[in-house]
């Protein structure tokens, strides 16, 4: 129930907004050799295991190299692990914690707009390793007693903006093109709270 309330409120948000998503699909983005990697090993450790016959893996290890998109290989592996193990995920739905811990990491899409929702719970957002649809992503964040995690590579700036003010999250400097995580919160009422890697040591 709190997850579809939520839903209908970030439709409602979105509709006044009049925003929508930008750029290409996450299914219609080029793979990389990286991402057939990952797809491959999975299929590798099916095979070794008996999930996969000879000839079954042989059939889908064509289709991963064969593979030009990442909605070409997305399909590949779904019988072979859950949803939240699968090495490429594409769904681009809201991520709601309601009075629990939720997170999304590993290889996934980040979408140019992204509805969140913490109510006495933990929403955590590792983007090391995920894929972001544009330069500059949206984060809609309704906190309600509840906390939002973002982890960000080296190079992305966090901003939290609020109906009166901008407030940067990231201390490291980034360049003037760098991407930009923007999070906004209309009803405030939790934390956000932004991990960066270390900083390097400069070499004297």
């Amino acid at each position: 129930m709190g997850e579809r309330l939520a839903e209908e409120w970030h439709a409602a948000r979105r509709a006044r907004s009049g925003g929508g998503p930008e750029g290409p699909a996450p299914h219609e983005l080029r793979a990389s050799d990286a991402d057939r990697e990952r797809v491959a090993q999975v299929l590798n450790d099916a095979v070794a295991d008996g999930r996969l016959r000879m000839d079954e893996f042989e059939e889908r290890i064509d289709a991963v190299y064969r593979a030009r998109t990442l909605g070409d290989l997305a399909g590949i592996t779904g019988d072979l692990l859950p949803p939240d193990q699968q090495p490429l995920r594409l769904d681009q739905g809201q991520v709601a914690a309601i009075f629990k811990k939720e997170r999304r990491d590993g290889r996934w899409v980040v979408p140019a707009e992204l509805p969140v929702t913490a109510i006495g719970g933990t929403t955590r957002l590792d983007l090391r390793d995920a894929i972001m649809q544009t330069r500059r992503v949206v984060i809609n964040a309704t906190l309600v007693f509840g906390g939002l995690e973002i982890e960000v590579p080296e190079g992305v700036e966090v901003i939290r903006v609020t109906k009166d003010r901008t407030v940067r999250l990231t201390r490291q400097p980034a360049e003037p093109d760098a991407p930009v995580i923007e999070v906004r919160t209309s009803n405030f009422l939790g934390e956000v709270k932004v991990k960066e890697p270390p900083r390097r040591r400069r070499r004297r």
